[in-house]
């Protein structure tokens, strides 16, 4: 799988909607990272098990850390219309 990745971007060379979505301000620097979405890559959430949710365990106001992680990905896989 090859990524691309471009750094040291003007935010106002991005499309509008990316600026946008990343909040950046124009005159910022931003990396842009390009992947091909796998098989595995879960587009409407969800999470695969993993043992990096351990960082989470700990956590009081985490609950589930699976079901934390979905939610806080879920703007990622929001599908827009």
């Amino acid at each position: 799988m090859a990524t691309i990745v471009l750094e040291h971007v003007k935010a106002i060379e991005l499309p509008a909607d990316w600026m946008k979505r990343v909040g950046a301000k124009p005159d910022e620097t931003v990396r842009v990272t390009i992947v091909r979405e796998s098989a595995a890559t879960p587009r409407t959430g969800g999470v695969k098990p993993n043992r990096t949710f351990g960082m989470w365990a700990d956590r009081e106001d985490v609950g589930d850390a699976g079901e934390y992680v979905t939610k806080l990905r879920q703007p990622r896989y929001a599908v827009e219309k």
